[in-house]
């Protein structure tokens, strides 16, 4: 499988303002002042071999979406405000023979993970069919109610697409364009429901807006067995340890130390931290995955998992 990160902030789109795309290039300039360039490809190997990412490129902006795909068999989870890029990316690449069915599952209701549907393309297009599936009773009710006056211009009813929407039971496994995806019930305000979705020997978990506390033994059992010998756990690391067990407990939101725990408990072969906090700069995100990756090789000297941390546009093979 393939998996395509269109929208990976928390809570939030964040901003990138002039002041932080100027630091960006005084960091590039500083890095280069003791080279030489004489040619552009001299200048494309420093971009991307010697600067971090941060100063190089960004983490992005829009709030949660995730496409993944098995040829021409994909399924979307949540609708955030990458939900936009992803439509408009669709109907540009494919145009008239665009895709006409979509599958979105929705972890939870929460505006920052639907705020990308009013935007996206094809459900305004007469022939889509766009099937919404989640745990929660009044999907419909969010969906339309965001999309009604004074809120928004467009009416929800006035969309062109064919829209339903199916409500799953957590724990049971359905079938959804061709791939097995089980729902889970976890722990946010308002309850959010993580995704394991399996095609053939290939399993992706979705878990976002979940909060896991150390001393919950129980709940972290539960959710090993949910993660397990996934080939790849995308995980809600919004908080640090320190915001998540101090200021920002019960918050809804869990940890990179906690991440990196249970998916080691669970034998994950690639955690991928998601739900990036929006106050957080990309100079930030860089040092939060460094200091990830070190911690990882603090708790075990098994070297097996591979973690990065998701941006915008980031592509995973699966």
């Amino acid at each position: 499988m393939q998996v395509h990160f269109w929208g990976t902030r928390g809570s939030i789109p964040a901003s990138l303002d002039a002041d932080s795309i100027r630091h960006k290039v005084k960091a590039a300039l500083e890095i280069a002042a003791q080279k030489g360039f004489s040619s552009k490809s001299d200048i494309d190997a420093f971009i991307d071999n010697e600067l971090p990412f941060w100063a190089k490129g960004t983490y992005g902006t829009n709030t949660s979406c995730v496409e993944i795909r098995d040829g021409d068999d994909f399924i979307l989870c949540d609708a955030g405000s990458g939900l936009r890029d992803f439509g408009n990316y669709a109907v540009r690449t494919y145009g008239k023979k665009s895709p006409t069915e979509f599958h979105i599952l929705i972890s939870h209701l929460h505006w920052d993970h639907i705020q990308g549907f009013p935007f996206f393309i094809p459900a305004f297009m007469e022939g889509t069919r766009i099937t919404v599936y989640g745990c929660h009773k009044d999907m419909y009710q969010a969906f339309s109610v965001q999309q009604s006056t004074p809120f928004f211009p467009i009416e929800y009813k006035n969309l062109g697409a064919e829209i339903r929407f199916i409500e799953l039971v957590p724990d049971e496994t359905y079938d959804i364009n061709g791939f097995k995806v089980t729902a889970k019930e976890q722990n946010h305000p308002g309850k959010s429901y993580g995704y394991r979705i399996e095609k053939g020997a290939k399993v992706v978990v979705y878990s976002t807006d979940s909060e896991h506390k150390s001393e919950s033994e129980e709940d972290s059992g539960h959710f090993v067995d949910f993660f397990r010998r996934a080939d790849l756990l995308i995980f809600d690391a919004q908080y640090s340890l320190a915001d998540a067990s101090t200021v920002k407990a019960d918050w809804g939101h869990s940890n990179n130390f906690i991440g990196v725990e249970l998916a080691q408990q669970a034998g994950v072969k690639h955690l991928c931290l998601f739900h990036n906090e929006p106050a957080s700069s990309d100079e930030n995100l860089d040092k939060f995955l460094l200091d990830t990756q070190r911690l990882a090789s603090l708790l075990t000297e098994d070297t097996a998992l591979q973690i990065s941390i998701a941006r915008d546009g980031m592509i995973i093979e699966v």
